[in-house]
């Protein structure tokens, strides 16, 4: 009798924050999928809380769900630690959450600049600060943080957002060096997608149809097609798992091309 497939991140547990839709609702599912126990945190508790309920349809007693405003020091704290009690530890780390905003440098007031900064950038230092401590405890660990091909390449219309996602890039290898120097046994990496099928498209098609839009964007990437959910969420896989415990301080690039012309 052959033995039962194990999971490619079974044991693993996660803390995925964006989790209410998009890329950290199917990378939560993905990371259920293949064993691991998931939290979702995301300001939308109320959508955080359906996409635990569909895992746990299927999984019964894998995810579970907290409310949590990612600009907000206080709100980390309770929320780790509730996830902590519930999964019996936290070893993996997904700063996914983010949002777009802002044209060019002369164009986007300062409160905007202040407000995708903070959710994109604060988010992550303030989840790398106070995840490594419950990570330490369950390591191997691995963080996995959400930039964007917008962190490597500029847009003259892009300017905090530019900004923000350049940051997480090199925030990410800070972070991989203090934990290589500490021994702490946990890794840190950034992702760097582009045009990815998400809501957060919906907010780019200003007078277009949603498959006008796809259209377009598709044009723009060499593959000639707009990603999947799924693309970026095999790669939050692969991170958070032991077959990359030799990858750390890297970014990995999810832009069917973009980034090689």
């Amino acid at each position: 009798m052959s033995e039962m497939r194990k999971g490619r991140v079974e044991g693993k547990m996660a803390f995925v924050t964006g989790g209410a839709q998009g890329l950290g609702k199917a990378s939560a599912i993905m990371l259920a999928r293949e064993g691991a126990k998931v939290t979702l945190a995301d300001i939308n508790e109320k959508g955080a809380r359906a996409v635990a309920d569909e895992i746990n349809a299927d999984r019964p007693g894998t995810a579970f769900a907290v409310g949590l405003d990612v600009t907000r020091e206080d709100q980390w704290k309770d929320a780790l630690a509730e996830a902590d009690k519930a999964m019996g530890g936290i070893n993996v780390l997904f700063n996914n959450a983010g949002i777009g905003g802002g044209t060019t440098v002369e164009d986007t007031d300062f409160e905007t600049y202040k407000k995708v900064m903070a959710v994109d950038v604060d988010s992550v230092f303030l989840g790398c600060k106070y995840a490594i401590p419950y990570m330490v405890r369950h390591a191997p660990g691995s963080i996995v943080n959400t930039s964007s091909i917008a962190g490597l390449i500029a847009g003259h219309n892009m300017a905090a957002y530019n900004a923000a996602k350049a940051a997480v890039w090199l925030l990410s290898k800070s972070v991989a060096l203090h934990c290589a120097k500490r021994g702490y046994r946990i890794r840190s990496n950034s992702i760097h997608p582009t045009f990815i099928d998400t809501p957060i498209l919906d907010g780019m098609a200003r007078g277009m149809s949603k498959e006008e839009l796809v259209k377009k964007l598709a044009k723009q990437v060499p593959l000639g097609i707009v990603g999947e959910p799924d693309d970026v969420a095999y790669c939050v896989l692969y991170l958070a798992s032991d077959e990359s415990k030799f990858i750390t301080g890297a970014e990995i690039k999810i832009d069917g091309g973009i980034s090689a012309m």
